[in-house]
């Protein structure tokens, strides 16, 4: 992951809550709810993402998901401290961020949490560096 001043310089815009909140709603039957005072997003009543605040957010991967993404991006993914992080619950820095880089973690939380039938009926969606799924 680039620096925020590299990135900029790059013409990579850094993300925000705003931003986090249209990519989720974006993804098929995705919608956003509350879960404990805290906007989350789900698709068919499953979580795959969390906002807890304006600066991060946090996103459902598998473990492996989990450690390839935080081991490329340090700066960017960090495991949730305590038992949800060993679950695979993986919080994103939102400013640390570029769009390309977020659109593809709330696809694969979305891919990760999705009914069967919801994500075969999605797998011919371009990837997420094409704009889809």
């Amino acid at each position: 992951m680039l620096p925020v001043m590299a990135r900029a310089l790059q013409g990579l815009r850094a993300m925000n809550a705003e931003d986090f909140r249209r990519l989720a709603l974006s993804l098929p039957e995705s919608e956003e709810k509350s879960h404990f005072g805290t906007a989350d997003f789900r698709v068919r009543n499953r979580i795959f993402a969390t906002l807890p605040d304006d600066d991060r957010a946090v996103v459902k991967l598998t473990r492996e998901q989990q450690e390839m993404m935080a081991g490329a991006e340090p700066g960017v993914f960090q495991p949730v401290k305590g038992g949800w992080g060993r679950q695979g619950w993986t919080t994103v820095i939102l400013a640390a961020a570029d769009e390309v880089t977020l659109k593809s973690a709330l696809v694969t939380a979305w891919r990760n949490v999705a009914p069967a039938g919801l994500r075969k009926a999605h797998a011919q969606v371009p990837s997420s560096d094409d704009g889809g799924l």
